[in-house]
C-alpha cells in the first residue's frame, strides 16, 4: 500500500524535507503521546522534550499535512477575535490575560527557527490593508488596542504610504507591524519536526489513531500499534475527524483556497511588494498575499463552510488577485490546493481537559499560526504543573453551533453572507 502523500501545492513541491517515516508498528510508552504532527502538536513536543519528557508524535498522513503545511505562512499577531471583544465578552480580568500571551506566539516561532536552525526562507513585516475608510479608522483602533497590550512595533500608513509597500489601488490605507512576518509553513512544521527529533522524541506518519483508551494511563490505538502514555495532549484541529466525538460539535472544518503563480520577473516583484512584506486586508472574507523565496505571488482568500472541496479553485481566487494586481492578467497560475482550517463559534481557539490527563487545543478559526506555537508551550506548561495560562484559555465558554451537525454549516454561510455584503457595502 501506498504512503499518503501531501496536498499538490507549492510548498509539497518546493519542500526542504522529502523523507518518509515509518508507521507505528508496536507497542510502546512515552510520558507524552501526542495525536497530529501539526504546529499544535510539534510545538508541544519541542516544548515538552526540552523539559525532560519522552514524546511520541502521530501523524494520520504526513508532517504538515493539513492546515500547517498549506496556509498562506504569514505571522499575524493576537486572535481571530481582539482584545476588546474579549474584554467586553468575558471580563477585564481575561482580556488583560490573553493580552499578556497575544504576541508571544510569533516569537516562539522565531526562537525555534533560531535555535533549530530551520531553513523556512522567515522575513520580517506584515500588513493590514484597509479597502477603505472605516476599515482604516478600525486599523487605528487596533493600533491603540495593541499599544495598551504592551506591542508596539506599528505603522499606520496613509494611502500614498501604503503605495511604497504595496503596488495596488485597491486600498485606502494600512497598518504595518514591523513584527510580523512570512515563511514557507511547510519547511517550518518540518524544520519543527526534525527538532522533536534530534531531543529524542519519535514521530511515526500514516499512523492513525483509531481509539483512544481513557484512564491513569491513556492507550492510544493505531491500527499496527499502541502508544501507553502519561498524558496525551489531541491536536488534529480540523483534521481529527470524529475520533473525540466530545470535539466534533465544539467547531466546524471549512476551507480556505490558495493559488501560487508562475516565477514573477525582479521587476514585477518590486512593483507588487516593494519591501517584500506580506499583505492582509480587512474584509471579513478577506485575501492575503505574498512573495515566496523565489518570487512567485502567494494569494489566499475564500472559505467554504464546511470544508467542501471546490472545484476551481483558480476561478474563486484569481479574480480577487487581479482585482488587486490587474497587471497579473497574463500571469500564470502553477499551483492552485485547499486546505481546511477549524472555525469556533466565538473564533477563539478551544482548550480544555478531558479526565485529569488529557488535554486538547483546537478552533484557532482561521488566526493559527501564531496561536498553535502559544498553544504547545500553555499546554508544556499545564503538564508541568502550572495550569494558570492553560485555564485562561480553558475558562473561555466553547459553544457548539446552532443547527447542530446538520444545520451549522448554512446557519454560517449566511452569516458570512451578511458580513462580506457589508464588506462590499463599505460597512
Amino acid at each position: 500500500m501506498s504512503k499518503p502523500e501531501h496536498t499538490a501545492s507549492y510548498y509539497a513541491a518546493s519542500a526542504n524535507d522529502k523523507h518518509i517515516r515509518p508507521s507505528l508498528s508496536e507497542h510502546i510508552k512515552a510520558d507524552i503521546c501526542i495525536i497530529g504532527a501539526g504546529f499544535t502538536g510539534l510545538s508541544s513536543a519541542i516544548h515538552l522534550a526540552e523539559s525532560g519528557f519522552s514524546v511520541i508524535v502521530l501523524e494520520a498522513k504526513r508532517v504538515g499535512f493539513g492546515a500547517s503545511g498549506r496556509n498562506g505562512g504569514q505571522i499575524v499577531h493576537s486572535y481571530s477575535r481582539d482584545m476588546d471583544f474579549i474584554e467586553k465578552h468575558y471580563g477585564k480580568e481575561i482580556g488583560t490575560e490573553m493580552g499578556k500571551m497575544a504576541f508571544e506566539g510569533g516569537r516562539i516561532i522565531r526562537r525555534l527557527v533560531q535555535d533549530y536552525n530551520i531553513d523556512c526562507h522567515l522575513k520580517d513585516g506584515g500588513i493590514f490593508a484597509a479597502c477603505n475608510e472605516k476599515q482604516l479608522k478600525d486599523l487605528e483602533d487596533k493600533k491603540a488596542l495593541w499599544e495598551s497590550h504592551g506591542h508596539d512595533n506599528l505603522v499606520l500608513l496613509d494611502k500614498t504610504q501604503l503605495k511604497n509597500h504595496v503596488g495596488s489601488d485597491r486600498y485606502t490605507g494600512g497598518l504595518l507591524d514591523k513584527s510580523g512576518g512570512h515563511f514557507h509553513p511547510l519547511n517550518l512544521v518540518q524544520g519543527e519536526a526534525a527538532a522533536v527529533e534530534s531531543l529524542g522524541g519519535k514521530i511515526f506518519e500514516d499512523s492513525e489513531v483509531i481509539k483512544i483508551d481513557e484512564g491513569s494511563n491513556p492507550v492510544v490505538h493505531t491500527k499496527n500499534g499502541q502508544v501507553t502514555c502519561r498524558y496525551l495532549i489531541v491536536a488534529g484541529n480540523a483534521y481529527l475527524g470524529g475520533l473525540v466525538p466530545k470535539l466534533e460539535a465544539k467547531a466546524m472544518p471549512c476551507g480556505t483556497q490558495v493559488i501560487t503563480t508562475e516565477v514573477l520577473s525582479e521587476a514585477q516583484q518590486k512593483q507588487l511588494l516593494p519591501q517584500d512584506n506580506c499583505v492582509e486586508d480587512c474584509n471579513y472574507l478577506l485575501d492575503y498575499y505574498r512573495l515566496s523565496n523565489e518570487g512567485r505571488l502567494i494569494y489566499g482568500g475564500g472559505v467554504t463552510y464546511g470544508a467542501r472541496e471546490p472545484s476551481k479553485i483558480k476561478s474563486m481566487i484569481v479574480p480577487n488577485m487581479l482585482k488587486t494586481f490587474p497587471q497579473l492578467k497574463n500571469t500564470k497560475v502553477d499551483f492552485a490546493w485547499t486546505g481546511n482550517f477549524l472555525l469556533t463559534l466565538m473564533r477563539l481557539p478551544q482548550f480544555g481537559r478531558i479526565g485529569k490527563n488529557i488535554y486538547y487545543a483546537q478552533g484557532y478559526s482561521g488566526h493559527g499560526l501564531t496561536s498553535t506555537h502559544l498553544a504547545g508551550k500553555v499546554l508544556s506548561e499545564v503538564i508541568q504543573g502550572d495550569a494558570k495560562r492553560f485555564d485562561v484559555f480553558a475558562g473561555l465558554p466553547q459553544y457548539p453551533f446552532p443547527g447542530g451537525q446538520t444545520f451549522r454549516v448554512p446557519f454560517t454561510a449566511m452569516g458570512a453572507f451578511y458580513y462580506n455584503l457589508k464588506d462590499k457595502l463599505g460597512g
